[in-house]
């Protein structure tokens, strides 16, 4: 039965952190919430809900994956254009010119600021088409994952993990490269999808197990596949400039194969299909938009629902678990001005409500960092200046929200209008948040930040942890009591390659979990928009964007790399 929508925190959020300021470009990729079998970026099987990281800014940078009570993942950096600051870094990769002109000259800015690439083929736009080739253009000897690995590891110190493989792109890409959706973990299988390609590589030494092609772009994707290793991509229509984002594709991860499709139908003029949030919670896969959601079961295919009774829709859910929901109330679609918001948990296979959380009026939801407990991002503004986090109760209700004192915090999360779960930088568990700070020039001048923990029941700072010198930290998830925590290569010939990291409840001195060795450091910082997974003992650092100077450079860039005794 659902319960009364419960009213907003106490007076008007104020700011927290830094202002959130759209960023022109095409859009990197998010990474997200829930839990599912695998050798890195996720809980084993049943992992807790999704949640996203750290707090709503545009661009992403690296990294955690989902688990228990907080599940991460996130992209870091943002498409290219400018080098992504996050964690993991990376540097500007070529193409940035032609990516510029690209987007100038083929994107559709939709809703707040959003820009979503058009791409094509040569058979109807004249435009070049991905090919896959084992090897760059340029004659020489194909470099298997494992021979990848060799490379980086020479020089590896004791103590430091190993690189166990390296995969390179191997794909002719359109000009101004492409986004990168996953990696998905299942099985022994690590998969991702990319233009007009799925794939999948063995986790244990990176070798390509399978690849599907794709008749048109790949536009949208959840955060996390199903428990059983199916995900469901979104498609445009076909390869013309402007084609809607309407198609759904089934996959098994395990073997490539494609199953069912569907065109997700248009309601009426105000139903935008330019571009959708997708997520997966067990057998069900939800595409949101601004006017509705619509949910298939992913087994067969079945829609089992659309719009819902009353004028309150959702746009978004979340991975994993649980299902959260953001729900817009606006009478009308069109209305420019910040409707009536709510947060519901809502049953993913019949849409009805659980909770319902009333957001103050004014204020819109932005993402979810933590689904149980629940931890909601809130923006306000035209450009989304004002910024707030509210901490909920399991049941829904108003319990604290945090109180930034001096300190400015930063979490990165997708462009507006992607997944809700796809933030990196927060974590949490039933009684506290872990958040981390904007990154600021030290000492030394090179940036690094700290990670503030929050007592939930108060708001209140609890305690404050400093990164090392010129790295930065990035909270990922809660395991056992105690914060995993990526830190990010410091720059080349610092001496480390940074890794990851815990910090118990008290905070403290930071703790090693898997060291990355240095050798391996300037391929990491190189890697664009990266996202990064951690479970089991490896973790997997992976582009979210692949893009450089020349078709030969494109590629022979790293795109996925391994690490792990």
């Amino acid at each position: 039965m659902s319960q009364p929508p419960q009213q907003g925190g106490p007076g008007e959020p104020e700011g927290f952190g830094a202002p959130f300021e759209p960023q022109p470009g095409v859009y990197g990729a998010p990474v997200a919430p829930s839990p599912q079998p695998g050798p890195y970026g996720q809980s084993p099987q049943p992992q807790p809900q999704p949640q996203p990281g750290p707090y709503g800014q545009p661009s992403r940078p690296p990294y955690g994956y989902p688990q228990p009570p907080t599940v991460l993942y996130g992209h870091p950096g943002s498409p290219p254009s400018s080098p992504p600051e996050g964690p993991g870094g990376g540097r500007s990769r070529g193409r940035v010119a032609a990516l510029v002109a690209a987007v100038l000259a083929g994107v559709l800015v939709i809703g707040t600021g959003v820009w979503f690439a058009v791409g094509g083929d040569d058979a109807d736009d004249g435009k070049p088409v991905a090919k896959e080739s084992g090897a760059p253009k340029k004659p020489g000897p194909e470099v298997t994952p494992a021979a990848g690995a060799d490379e980086l590891n020479k020089g590896r110190k004791d103590g430091e993990a190993k690189v166990r493989w390296v995969e390179k792109n191997g794909v002719d890409l359109p000009q101004g490269g492409a986004r990168v959706r996953g990696p998905w973990f299942t099985g022994d299988i690590v998969a991702k999808a990319m233009y007009r390609t799925a794939s999948g590589h063995s986790a244990e030494d990176g070798t390509r197990k399978w690849s599907l092609r794709l008749p048109a772009d790949v536009c949208a994707a959840p955060t996390l596949p199903s428990p059983d290793g199916k995900v469901v991509l979104g498609l445009r229509s076909d390869t013309s400039d402007g084609a809607p984002c309407d198609r759904l594709q089934m996959i098994d991860l395990t073997t490539g194969k494609a199953g069912w499709t569907a065109t997700v139908e248009r309601t009426g003029m105000q139903d935008g299909l330019s571009h959708i949030v997708m997520a997966i919670n067990g057998d069900v896969v939800t595409v949101g938009r601004t006017t509705l959601t619509d949910a298939y079961r992913i087994s067969d295919g079945e829609h089992l629902w659309g719009t819902l009774p009353g004028t309150c829709q959702p746009y978004g859910l979340t991975s994993g678990d649980i299902a959260l929901a953001a729900v817009d109330c606006r009478k009308r679609p069109s209305d420019d001005d910040v409707g009536d918001e709510e947060v519901r948990r809502i049953d993913p296979a019949t849409g009805r409500t659980a909770w319902t959380y009333k957001v103050k009026k004014g204020w819109k939801v932005d993402r979810f960092y933590s689904v149980d407990p629940p931890v909601v991002s809130l923006r306000q503004g035209e450009l989304n200046e004002k910024w707030a986090i509210a901490l909920l109760n399991p049941d829904g209700t108003y319990r604290a929200q945090p109180v930034p004192g001096k300190e400015d915090f930063e979490v990165q999360c997708g462009e507006p209008g992607e997944n809700l779960d796809d933030c990196v930088g927060a974590a949490a568990d039933s009684d506290t948040l872990y958040l981390a700070t904007k990154p600021a020039a030290g000492a030394d001048g090179e940036l690094t930040n700290s990670v503030v923990a929050f007592d939930l029941s108060t708001g209140k700072a609890k305690w404050k942890v400093p990164a090392p010198p010129a790295q930065t930290l990035h909270p990922l998830r809660v395991e056992n009591g105690q914060v995993l925590l990526y830190l990010t290569p410091p720059p080349v010939k610092a001496g480390n390659g940074g890794g990851i990291m815990a910090l118990g409840p008290q905070g403290g001195a930071l703790r090693p979990v898997l060291r990355h060795p240095a050798s391996a450091a300037s391929a990491v910082t190189g890697l664009f928009d990266p996202t990064i997974r951690f479970v089991d003992g490896r973790s997997l650092i992976s582009s979210g964007y692949i893009t450089a100077e020349t078709d030969e450079e494109e590629m022979d860039l790293r795109t996925m790399i391994a690490f792990g005794d």
